[in-house]
């Protein structure tokens, strides 16, 4: 940890800024124009308002986090970045997956188009990329080599590198939450008890890398000592929040499966024991 700040570039300046609205933009008004052409398909089956309203926020927390002014304020102070951080990589991604864009097109699109997009999600690299351990590793487990490592100066100081990061965080946010709480649908998702422990993990992970980089132990973040402990204070306890709504959200769509009720076993007895089946003899005489 060193007392130096070197501030970053501004992510390419103006096309820093008009990038990003593009893309929002994009995302914001194709997700409508998807629900509508869902309806059309299939007049019958009405598509969740609560869904939209999930990926519309997911949305409006990107915008926060990449137009200012929280991100000049990135691209100067460590916990800007950190605020950045948490609104890429956590609190939209759980927002966006929410919204399960991924049937919203399975619905819009024509059968042979789904269909072969149901065989990319089938496919060995997607059921890969959906188990928990490996979105464990992708999100929780980068931050260490970022802030740990000289990667993040090296990343920060060119703008290219800056929006790679923005990328990664984004990708493997989303990747985490699909993994662990998405409602779309993931061959090799395991049950909700694992994906709690997997949860857990990351939860330790976040908290150890925030602990130790509260302390200044191994961090490498050329910044004044008050920005990374206030930004692992950020993190601490913004990265707590994010994963209780990922946890409540797994734990709302949790649905066990109920045992079936046991048949009644057949009377094996259909006349009462004590009628007898044998017939009578007269008494003689």
């Amino acid at each position: 940890m060193d007392h130096h700040h070197t501030s970053h570039p501004a992510g390419g300046g103006a096309l820093g800024v008009v990038l990003p609205v593009l893309a929002l933009l994009v995302c914001a008004g194709g997700y409508p124009l998807l629900v509508l052409r869902a309806r059309r398909r299939n007049p019958v089956r009405a598509w969740s308002p609560w869904r939209t309203a999930a990926f519309c926020a997911g949305v409006v927390l990107l915008a926060v986090a990449l137009l200012p002014p929280v991100a000049p304020f990135a691209h100067r102070d460590f916990r800007g970045h950190m605020v950045q951080h948490l609104l890429i990589g956590m609190y939209a991604p759980l927002a966006l997956v929410l919204g399960a864009p991924v049937t919203l097109v399975l619905r819009a699109v024509s059968a042979p188009r789904a269909r072969r997009l149901t065989t990319v999600l089938h496919s060995a690299p997607a059921r890969l990329l959906s188990r928990p351990p490996v979105a464990v590793l992708l999100s929780a487990g980068s931050l260490p080599v970022l802030y740990f490592t000289p990667l993040y100066d090296t990343v920060m100081a060119h703008p290219a590198g800056h929006w790679l990061a923005h990328a990664h965080f984004l990708l493997s946010g989303c990747l985490f939450a699909h993994a662990v709480a998405g409602p779309d649908p993931a061959p090799a998702r395991p049950g909700v008890p694992a994906r709690l422990v997997w949860l857990g993990c990351a939860i330790a992970v976040h908290a150890v890398a925030a602990q130790l980089m509260y302390g200044g132990f191994g961090v490498a973040v050329h910044a004044p000592v008050s920005e990374v402990r206030g930004g692992a204070e950020i993190m601490y306890y913004g990265g707590d929040i994010a994963e209780l709504l990922l946890a409540a959200a797994l734990v709302a769509t949790w649905r066990p499966g109920r045992r079936p009720l046991a048949r009644p076993r057949p009377n094996r007895r259909p006349f009462p024991r004590s009628v007898s089946l044998r017939p009578r003899t007269r008494p003689s005489g």
